[in-house]
């Protein structure tokens, strides 16, 4: 809300800033990255259930922190919580099932591209094979496109060790998929 307030012949703007400006933000902020989220979450945990819970729990905790989500990059702050929630989720005494690889479907639904469909799930099998913490490196690193250095950063680890957890698990995945190694260390 903007008001214009005149004294003599200066005009002074008065910007309100309040709950409804934040709001309003942070709902822009769900609709343009809520998907985004959502399917880094289910990259990270292999499970579309589990990944919708991630996801709102990242955004609940991202919106009480909104103030200071906003001065930075609001969405790498949401996937710095969504990673941490996913963390936590593996320290706790508890068991996760995962989907085994046989049990992933063949085919994606409504696929329009049956062999772009075809690659992607088997990359997907592929990738559920792998080590949380390889498949955490490998979703922020090549299906996110993030550098090294913010992969790092968002899970409290070295650079080194993000290229060394990289390239074991490029290996898996290769090994894993019967491709040839890629000298040029490319993408999966």
């Amino acid at each position: 809300m903007t008001t214009v307030q005149a004294t003599g012949d200066e005009r002074i703007e008065v910007r309100v800033v309040g709950r409804r400006s934040t709001d309003a933000e942070f709902t822009t902020f769900v609709q343009d990255h809520q998907h985004e989220l959502l399917r880094t979450a289910w990259l990270l945990s292999g499970d579309p259930h589990r990944a919708e819970e991630l996801t709102q729990q990242a955004l609940e905790r991202t919106y009480v922190s909104w103030g200071r989500a906003r001065e930075g990059d609001p969405l790498a702050y949401a996937r710095r919580v969504l990673v941490n929630l996913r963390i936590a989720t593996w320290r706790r005494r508890r068991r996760e099932v995962l989907v085994a690889p046989e049990d992933v479907p063949e085919t994606a639904a409504g696929a329009s591209d049956a062999d772009r469909h075809a690659e992607r799930d088997r990359l997907l099998r592929a990738l559920v094979t792998l080590p949380p913490r390889q498949r955490r490196v490998v979703v922020l690193r090549h299906l996110l496109d993030l550098p090294e250095a913010e992969v790092a950063a968002e899970l409290s680890i070295s650079v080194g060790t993000v290229k060394s957890t990289n390239a074991r698990a490029l290996a898996r995945l290769r090994n894993a998929l019967g491709t040839a190694s890629d000298p040029r260390g490319g993408t999966p």
